[in-house]
């Protein structure tokens, strides 16, 4: 996407790789929407840091960092033969799988980039088409994101009020993002419309990232509370509602996403609302059989009890925290819900739209097991 730095007007992926200093380029997303700032992950400890301390979120962005920093890791192993470089990927796999655990993306891409590894026949080979495959998952998740804005383009009607949960965009993602796709891919039609932004406590990243990704885009919004959605749904201003997902179920269609997602599908069945789940095929489970054995993270109280923000000064700017909550409460931080298949209209993919009973029955088109 697109990106006006200091008047300058660049493209710009969420995630890459210098691989002349084996190095993986993040956007922090920590800074934003204050400040656009670049910060670069020096080995694969760090890289798992950044998708724990989230530096980087967002399912495919998580996704192929995971996919880098894989590569980062056995690129960075110089002493030794096959063996022992294969103890070391597992190693440098383990400790990024473990980084956030409800997310499956990062699992399948990195799943990916090792099978591209055993057919290398040397450390050297192996090292190389690490780096190619990781390459390859990071092309794939933009040409994903692509196709689920042609296919969802259509549900964005000229002059729709459409509702937004958490971050599900270009910086969730390599690029384009998967619940922002149909929305850029309508704007692109030439068709008006309107998306409200629900802010996504406590991190409020609906707040502080889809807002700024659609400014940037020139999309019209409006930012509200997580608490208002019901009441603009009662009002009848919301006409769809799309979002991401961290692990979709393939054989139940169950949708783990950010807290609060289930809450939004709850209410918009409730006032007879389409509600759609945009995903890439990274983001599909195919072997957890239910939703409750999905793990679900959960962070620190902090999060809930205070908030993060910029504090502006005359010369800088410093990022700060600020507690909110009574001094002597503690609080309780789940970061994902599971919402049920019943609550589903449709899944968006990069092969076209679903209904969550029907993922299963097309594996095969949908990249699972035969």
């Amino acid at each position: 996407m697109n990106v006006t730095v200091r008047g300058r007007r660049r493209p710009f992926r969420t995630v890459s790789f210098d691989a002349a200093r084996n190095e993986v380029v993040l956007i922090d997303q920590r800074c934003l929407p204050h400040e656009f700032k670049l910060v670069r992950t020096r080995d694969f400890r760090e890289t798992a840091e950044a998708i724990r301390d989230m530096t980087v979120r967002g399912a495919g962005a998580i996704g192929a960092t995971a996919a880098f920093g894989l590569a980062q890791g056995a690129r960075a192993f110089c002493k030794g033969g096959l063996a022992k470089f294969e103890a070391h990927v597992e190693r440098v796999f383990e400790r990024l799988k473990g980084a956030r655990p409800t997310a499956v993306d990062p699992v399948n891409a990195m799943l990916e980039v090792r099978a591209r590894l055993g057919a290398g026949t040397t450390v050297a080979g192996r090292q190389a088409r690490a780096l190619d495959a990781a390459m390859a998952f990071a092309d794939e998740d933009v040409s994903h994101c692509e196709a689920i804005g042609r296919h969802g383009a259509k549900l964005v009607r000229a002059g729709a009020h459409v509702l937004t949960h958490c971050n599900a965009g270009w910086l969730a993602f390599v690029d384009i993002g998967s619940a922002t796709a149909p929305l850029y891919a309508a704007q692109e039609l030439g068709r008006k419309f309107h998306v409200f932004c629900a802010e996504t406590r406590p991190r409020s990243q609906g707040a502080t990232l889809t807002a700024w990704e659609l400014s940037q885009q020139g999309i019209s919004h409006e930012i509200i509370a997580d608490n208002a959605a019901g009441h603009l749904m009662q009002q009848g201003e919301v006409d769809l509602v799309l979002v991401g997902s961290d692990r979709t179920l393939g054989r139940t269609g169950e949708v783990a996403n950010k807290i609060g997602t289930y809450t939004k599908a709850v209410l918009a069945h409730r006032h007879g609302i389409p509600f759609y789940v945009c995903i890439p095929l990274s983001t599909i489970d195919w072997n957890l059989r239910r939703g409750r054995d999905i793990p679900i993270e959960e962070r620190s109280g902090d999060e809930v009890l205070g908030a993060w923000g910029t504090v502006q000064g005359p010369k800088m700017s410093a990022r700060a925290y600020l507690r909110v909550a009574n001094p002597g409460s503690r609080a309780r931080n789940p970061g994902f819900d599971v919402t049920p298949p019943e609550l589903i209209t449709g899944i968006v993919t990069p092969a076209g739209i679903f209904r969550p009973s029907e993922l299963w029955r097309h594996r095969a088109q949908l990249g699972g097991p035969r």
